[in-house]
């Protein structure tokens, strides 16, 4: 009510949000912080061009998002809120060191379908691919955009299929600066993946997309989460057109095949790895010709392996 009465002044809300941060640490007080994000966001918003208030503001609903992740409490950011967190990035879109705490918390808040809906009607997707652009080296802004854009592509009220056609370039090129990184290809991988679900790829595109998902299997092979994310996309691409899966079986680099039956024998005893190749393999074998390709590699040996492996799945 404090800051409410005097929305004006920024001293007011500065002294709020600093009132409201003593209280973090107080577990008693958690449900009674969850009720204050619209607060704390419309002063930011209210006082946008002050860095000091945005990034007290921002940590606070960091530390108040947090906490809702670890008490399983899923807290949906409303649309005033969604809005005024993008005003901020478009306010502060210079400002590297903010824009990362920023994005950090978009990413935490794209848990929530409906906070993704609210992030989705503001039109964020934009101003998501326009930080990537520019600082694509930076791992945690493309960790945090990459997460965003797979929650906003999966999400089932999608409606930004011309948004996200544009995604594909700027997430491609994330990965390959990145594909020594394994926690930024994780979420690189799964934002081709969702692309790829949306079918957001011109014919041009699909060998050179598998060829990336590739490189970001063989640069990362202990990450299962990573294989399985890798390996989902590529069964994306594959149904969508038989170029993906030559580009699999012809890569220059070595055998696409060679490179499942690595993983598949690396990952022995994680049903989710082994279930994002069989998918794989199942989409590849609609084709003939990479059928009888993938039978001369002895696919069908290890397809017999995991059946003994997984048998009750």
């Amino acid at each position: 009510e404090f800051m409410q009465a005097s929305w004006d002044i920024e001293e007011v809300q500065a002294k709020g949000i600093q009132h409201l941060a003593s209280f973090v640490k107080d577990k008693s007080a958690f449900p009674y912080l969850l009720t204050c994000t619209e607060v704390i966001t419309l002063a930011m918003k209210t006082h946008i061009v002050s860095l000091d208030l945005q990034v007290e503001g921002c940590i606070l609903l960091l530390e108040i998002l947090s906490q809702a992740l670890e008490e399983g409490v899923m807290m949906a950011l409303d649309e005033s809120v969604a809005s005024c967190l993008l005003h901020t990035v478009r306010k502060h879109s210079e400002n590297e060191v903010f824009l990362s705490m920023l994005c950090t918390l978009l990413m935490m808040a794209s848990a929530s379908e409906v906070a993704v809906e609210n992030l989705r009607k503001v039109g964020i997707i934009p101003d998501l691919l326009s930080i990537l652009r520019r600082l694509p080296h930076n791992e945690k802004i493309c960790l945090s955009c990459c997460a965003v854009l797979w929650s906003l592509a999966v999400s089932e009220n999608n409606a930004d299929q011309a948004a996200l056609a544009r995604a594909l370039p700027v997430t491609s090129a994330v990965l390959q600066e990145h594909l020594q990184n394994g926690v930024v290809a994780e979420s690189a991988c799964s934002a081709l993946w969702a692309l790829a679900l949306q079918g957001c790829l011109a014919d041009s595109d699909y060998e050179p997309t598998a060829a990336l998902l590739l490189d970001a299997l063989r640069m990362n092979p202990e990450r299962a989460v990573l294989v399985k994310n890798a390996c989902l996309a590529l069964a994306s691409l594959v149904r969508l057109s038989e170029t993906a899966a030559l580009a699999i079986l012809l890569d220059p680099k070595g055998s696409g095949i060679e490179l499942i039956k690595d993983e598949y024998h690396l990952h022995l005893e994680d049903p989710g790895v082994a279930e994002a190749l069989c998918l794989l393999m199942n989409e590849m074998v609609q084709y003939d010709e990479v059928m009888l390709d993938m039978r001369s590699q002895k696919v069908e040996k290890l397809l017999c392996e995991i059946k003994l492996q997984f048998p009750f799945s």
